[in-house]
Order: structure tokens, then C-alpha cells, then sequence
């Protein structure tokens, strides 16, 4: 409620309205403020005389010659007078009431008292007239009276008589199966608000203790057990976790070298980011990868072997919304760490999923990555990861002074080529030979051009086969390379016998000498 010198309302009325911008008052505190649009005010038919449930301004406040007042009492809306408040940087007692959301229904009361007291203490004398805008006319709030549901949600067992009385002890009434709530509790809005008025004139100590019931049974989707063991590989593997931002600056694309119209340049842009390094979304994970590799070896780290699983976005060309993929990145360096060691680890992650039938072939367009030392693997004409190691120029813009490896896996992608089912093979009834083939050829010819060739000419008996031997040096003519294969061969339904076994290594000999290859003496 607030008192209002008559004399200085222009008009002679008292308006509530929202304020225009730029319009300001001095409130009784002395300051003038400004207002905007968003907040109310009251008002004469010139300026705002009020802050409406913040504080009066100064120019129609009570003075020692005031012979006129108006008194206004007002139920304002909680939420709009704290963010008003709060904006102008006023907490003052009438605020913080209307934050609790004042009885609507008791502004004609309050009115009343003020009056009757001041016809008590002879400080005037009361004229007729009163204007009522909505104060009286509210209507009630009900909820519906279920106390076998306020018992099953507390845990009790209180009778309906009970419940009725205790809720009649806190103002409300029970008329056709319904809760009337009274005016000022305005906190008496659901069923669990009742339940919860209930339990506390009953007695929190006297609710027993009861085993929970009818938990359910969640299970993690398929994509999330993937995750799962995503991450407990990358761990076993000796590798630690990392979260970082998804939004970074545009400038990171030029430290990891990427040519001005790559694609990885189309990025999704913040409206309102956080600061210059977070001003788009990162379409690859390599430079926040980076960037933590970077931390920790300017910080003195030896070593650090790290992977991320997050998602990079897609712009999309703006037309929709971007295309989320998850991504999973694998960062290292320091001792024990060369390319043989991160292919180990993308292995052993592929195998898990059951993409063995999967080819690693030179990768040399990539500028982030050194052009002799990285790979892509395939499965089918599909790229599911790269891996390599970082381009020299890449690991100086970032300060990183050893040799840098670094993965990138689809996992959308394994997601949707894996095969987690694990079916009971039958451990073979028939024993296995053993063979080993060296070749020398060509350095630049790819190692799994050499194992494609083999595997084919071996044909169906050929069990496994895996290269165990790269060789350049002496007894071997330059720009030439031995590459040596061990392999095991065995029949499903008989044993094999030595003649078979020598015919297939014959095929593959052949086989390798149509690309140029010779066996190594």
C-alpha cells in the first residue's frame, strides 16, 4: 500500500501502466532512475509518480503541509516486480513481499485498516469513494480432495476425516469433492503441495520406513552400450578422458593448417557467444584435441595419451538444422608413443565391434597430418577413421615440441557397421601349418596391396594372416623395401597336408611376381 499528496497528482488520478523507455523518476530515495517498457509504474495522466510494488517517488510523496491523501493498495504481479527490482538494482521491503505473491483479496482489508486507524489517531478524516479494479472480484482456486492419493504419495494412512480437519485448521474447505484454497496460500497449488501440508500436521516422524517398490527396469539403448565400451577400451588402453568445449574460434582452423575453402571452414555460428574462442561450433575434434595436448606439454608433461567422445557439427548450408555427429579422438604423444601404437589402439577398438574386414591405406591429402605417416581406414568405400601423425608445421603452431599422433573415428559410422553379437564357434578339429613369405619391392608400394594379393591367391583355406617384418637397409637394393607375412592355413573338414600347403604359397608367388615382386633370398 502506498499514500500519495493528492496535490501533486496531476489529473487527480492515479494510473497503472508499464513505463515508456527512457522515462525516469526520482523515488523516495532520492536517485532518479530510468525506466524502461518493461517495467510498471503508477502514474498520473503527466509522469510516473511510483514504481509499482518498489518504491513512491519523491515528488508525490507525504510532506509536512500535505491536507490530502490517497491511499492505493495494490496486488501486483510477483514475477514482473522482481525482475523490476532486480534491474534497477532496488531490494526493498514492499519488493520482497510481492516476490511471495501478496493475497489478492486482502487489498480492500489492508485498505480498510489504514483508514480505520486513521480515524482512530484523529489524523484526518475519512471521505467516501472507493475504487475497486478487480481486487474483489477473484475467484477460487480448487483442487480436487483424493486422500487415498495423498496416503499412497506420503506413505500414511490417514483417515478422510482427518485429512478434511487439518486441512480446514490451515483455511481451506472441502465443498463436492473438491479443495477450496484460500486466497493467501498461494503455495497451495498442486496435489503434492496438499499432501505435503498434510504430512507435517501428521507428523514426519511418525511415516515408517518402507522398501522401495516398482523401481524400473532401464536398460542403455544400443548406442549408449557403445559408448560404454568405447570408453572402457580407450581406458584399458592405457588412455585418459577428456571434455572440452564444443565451441571454438575460427582461428584454431588455421593452426591445423586447413585450406581456406575446405569444407571444415562451413561452421555453425554463435549468435551470442562467451568470447573470441568460442565463436563457432567445431566441425572436427582435432583442434580442441590439440589444444589440451598443447596444455599439458607446456605444462611439463613427459607423456599424455588422451581421447574425446563428443560430437562436431555440420552446417548444413544453413538451410536446416546441422548435422550432429559423434566423433571419437585420440591425441598422444611422449615416450612408447609412434604410429604402430596408435594403430594398435584403433585396431583393438575396431575388433571389439567386429570390424576386422577393414583396409588401412595411405592417406597423403590431408594437411593436418603429415603427409608419409598417416593412414585412413576403410571399410568397403566408406572412411570410418584417420590416423597418423600430426603435420610438423600443426605441432609448431601449437607449440608442441615432440612428435604428435592423433585419431579420428567415425562412431556414428561404427555405430552403424558394428556388430556386437558374439556367436559360439567350434575350436578346430584339425591341426594348422604355419608358413612365412618375404618379398622385397618397391618402397613406395603399399603393404596392403602385397597382403590383398597373398590372401586372394591362398584361397580359402588361408586361416590368418598377419605382416611381422619391414625391412630397409643393408642386402636390400635402394629405393626397395622386404616386407615379410606370416600365415596360417588349416581345412575346416580334414588335414592339411604339406603338398597343399606349398601349392597355395606357390599361387601367391606368382601372384606377387605380376606386381613386380620378388621373394627375398
Amino acid at each position: 500500500m502506498h499514500a500519495f499528496d493528492l496535490r501533486y497528482l496531476n489529473g487527480g488520478q492515479v494510473i497503472v501502466r508499464k513505463a515508456k523507455n527512457g522515462e525516469t523518476i526520482t523515488t523516495l530515495d532520492g536517485v532518479e532512475r530510468s525506466l524502461t517498457d518493461e517495467m510498471l509504474v503508477i502514474a498520473d495522466t503527466d509522469k510516473p509518480v511510483a514504481v509499482a510494488g518498489v518504491m513512491g517517488g519523491e515528488y508525490s510523496g507525504i510532506m509536512d503541509d500535505t491536507t490530502t491523501i490517497v491511499f492505493e493498495s495494490a496486488c501486483f504481479n510477483g514475477p514482473s516486480i522482481r525482475m523490476t527490482a532486480k534491474k534497477l538494482g532496488m531490494r526493498t521491503e514492499a519488493s520482497s513481499r510481492y516476490d511471495k505473491q501478496l493475497d489478492p483479496r486482502g487489498c480492500r482489508k489492508m485498505l480498510n485498516r489504514a483508514l480505520q486507524l486513521v480515524q482512530q489517531l484523529g489524523a484526518g478524516e475519512v471521505v467516501n469513494g472507493v475504487v475497486d479494479c478487480d481486487c474483489s472480484d477473484v475467484s477460487d482456486f480448487t483442487l480436487p480432495f483424493e486422500p487415498d492419493w495423498v496416503n499412497n504419495f506420503i506413505g500414511i494412512n490417514v483417515s478422510a476425516e482427518e485429512q478434511k480437519a487439518i486441512l480446514e485448521r490451515l483455511g481451506c474447505k472441502i465443498e463436492n469433492g473438491l479443495i477450496v484454497v484460500p486466497s493467501f496460500r498461494n503455495d497451495l497449488r498442486h496435489k503434492a503441495d496438499i499432501s505435503e501440508e498434510i504430512a507435517r500436521f501428521y507428523g514426519y516422524d511418525k511415516i515408517e520406513d518402507r522398501q522401495l517398490s516398482g523401481v524400473a527396469n532401464a536398460q542403455l539403448t544400443p548406442f549408449q552400450k557403445l559408448e560404454k565400451l568405447a570408453g572402457e577400451t580407450m581406458r584399458a588402453c592405457g588412455l585418459s578422458e577428456i571434455c572440452t568445449y564444443p565451441f571454438i574460434s575460427p582461428k584454431y582452423y588455421d593452426k591445423i593448417e586447413l585450406p581456406a575453402d575446405s569444407k571444415y571452414r562451413q561452421c555453425v555460428t554463435i549468435t551470442n557467444p562467451l568470447g573470441e574462442d568460442t565463436g563457432v561450433m567445431r566441425t572436427t575434434m582435432l583442434p580442441s584435441m590439440l589444444e589440451t595436448l598443447s596444455l599439458n606439454y607446456n605444462n611439463r608433461n613427459a607423456r599424455a595419451a588422451l581421447y574425446e567422445l563428443a560430437r562436431v557439427y555440420e552446417s548444413n548450408g544453413l538451410k536446416d538444422l546441422p548435422n550432429e555427429k559423434n566423433m571419437l579422438c585420440i591425441g598422444m604423444y611422449g615416450e612408447g608413443v609412434d604410429y604402430f601404437a596408435l594403430k594398435g589402439i584403433v585396431e583393438e577398438f575396431l575388433d571389439l565391434l567386429g570390424l576386422n574386414d577393414c583396409d588401412i591405406e595411405p592417406l597423403c591429402d590431408n594437411p593436418t597430418f603429415h603427409p608419409g605417416r598417416t593412414a585412413q581406414v576403410k571399410i568397403g568405400e566408406r572412411e570410418i577413421a584417420v590416423m597418423g601423425e600430426i603435420h610438423p608445421q600443426v605441432q609448431s603452431n601449437y607449440s608442441i615440441g615432440v612428435k604428435v599422433y592423433a585419431a579420428q573415428i567415425d562412431f556414428d559410422a561404427c555405430f552403424e557397421l558394428s556388430n556386437l553379437k558374439r556367436t559360439y564357434k567350434q575350436l578346430p578339429k584339425y591341426p594348422a601349418l604355419s608358413r612365412d613369405i618375404a618379398c622385397v619391392c618397391k618402397k613406395a608400394m603399399p603393404v596392403l596391396l602385397l597382403k590383398r594379393t597373398i590372401k586372394n591367391a591362398m584361397g580359402a583355406n588361408l586361416e590368418s594372416i598377419n605382416l611381422f617384418d619391414v625391412y630397409e637397409g643393408a642386402q636390400i637394393p635402394e629405393g626397395m623395401k622386404s616386407v615379410a607375412f606370416s600365415m596360417r592355413l588349416r581345412a575346416a573338414d580334414r588335414t592339411l597336408t604339406d603338398e597343399e600347403a606349398d601349392a597355395a604359397m606357390k599361387r601367391s608367388v606368382k601372384a606377387l611376381e605380376k606386381l613386380g615382386v620378388s621373394l627375398r633370398a
